[in-house]
């Protein structure tokens, strides 16, 4: 990236899981412009067959498994979670929420609701009720789980946590938990989709698969986009009393859609995804300081953990003058955030280690 007077920066945290592919990828741009010269805004909610909606939701699904056949776009992550909340509570009849302390899914009020940190959520009370939050990865969280459950929500890996990985039982008991009492298992997969932990989908190294995924950040290849999706027989109950359950305008915009399609098929093309392990690997050779206390990775989805906040914040700003761009977590403020481009070559990750280190105190 460059700034006004043409400085030059190396980006570590790619727009938050946003820039996959990198920024302004020619096959991106060209998608774009390509649609722009066609037709840009017309009507989502269904008059009219959109292609580059189409494409794009037959694109996904043949990524996904069988039960998650149906795609409702939107124009953010937040607005996915609101969505699927809905989906939720109407295909269950029931209310009740699970989700996990130190998650994030959005700040619209819904999503707010959900998210696991009372210290952003007070100020906006009251917010939905019957939103229970319990610590990600224990037992009391599964527990948590009853017959009056319409959904249980979390992120395949915590992010803002400062990149918290469940382990693989644990999730598949909440898997048999959720089945065994009828709740709908939500996977927020909007900052860890799209090949960020090294697969296309944060929950097939876990051997688990929801029944709605939510999707945003990467999905619109730097363009506005999110989406839900579940099987066709839950969203079609989004159909009937009232008809129009869930509305959007902008939802699946054809720029976006364009755009989005066009970065997938540069993960395929370019064999992305099949890069990460060893830039991840790469990364962890090359952070060893006193001052690191911890580096915490599911793919290139990374936390360097050191001593508190102030040390981050001191550090990001020595950084930047040095032409290094990253940032920290909500939750987790004693960790410096790294989730570059995937498009992130080997030399770039020796140089901005080489600028980290060497601006660490």
């Amino acid at each position: 990236m460059y700034d006004a007077d043409g400085n030059q920066y190396l980006d570590l945290i790619g727009g938050i899981s946003v820039c996959n592919v990198g920024h302004c990828h020619p096959k991106v741009t060209a998608a774009i412009k390509e649609q722009a010269d066609k037709y840009l805004h017309i009507m989502v909610y269904g008059e009219l067959v959109q292609s580059p909606q189409v494409q794009y939701a037959k694109m996904i699904t043949d990524h996904l498994p069988a039960n998650l056949d149906c795609v409702y776009f939107t124009n953010s992550g937040a607005e996915a979670t609101e969505g699927a909340i809905k989906l939720a509570r109407r295909v269950t009849g029931k209310t009740e929420i699970v989700a996990a302390n130190n998650s994030y899914h959005g700040a619209t009020l819904g999503a707010l609701s959900v998210m696991g940190d009372e210290y952003w959520r007070n100020a906006f009370r009251p917010l939905l009720p019957g939103v229970w939050h319990m610590d990600y990865n224990t037992d009391a969280f599964i527990d948590a789980v009853n017959c009056n459950t319409a959904c249980v929500i979390i992120e395949t890996v915590q992010a803002e946590a400062g990149i918290k990985e469940p382990n693989k039982e644990w999730l598949q008991k909440l898997r048999a938990k959720c089945t065994e009492t009828g709740a709908l298992l939500i996977f927020d997969e909007i900052q860890c989709g799209f090949g960020r932990t090294g697969k296309l989908w944060g929950f097939e190294h876990y051997g688990v698969i929801p029944d709605i995924v939510l999707l945003g950040k990467a999905l619109g290849g730097g363009m506005p986009l999110g989406a839900f999706v579940s099987s066709y027989n839950n969203m079609w109950q989004l159909t009937d009393k009232p008809v129009l359950g869930h509305i959007t305008t902008f939802g699946g915009h054809p720029v976006s859609c364009a755009a989005g399609m066009a970065g997938m098929q540069v993960l395929e093309d370019e064999n992305l995804i099949a890069t990460v392990a060893e830039k991840e690997a790469l990364f962890h050779s090359l952070l060893q300081h006193p001052a690191i206390k911890a580096v915490r990775s599911k793919g290139l989805l990374m936390a360097v953990e050191l001593e508190g906040a102030q040390n981050v914040l001191d550090t990001l700003a020595d950084c930047l003058k040095q032409g290094l761009f990253s940032d920290w977590f909500l939750f987790a403020p004693q960790c410096i955030r790294i989730a570059p481009p995937l498009t992130i070559k080997k030399q770039e990750i020796e140089k901005a280690c080489s600028i980290l280190l060497q601006c660490l105190k």
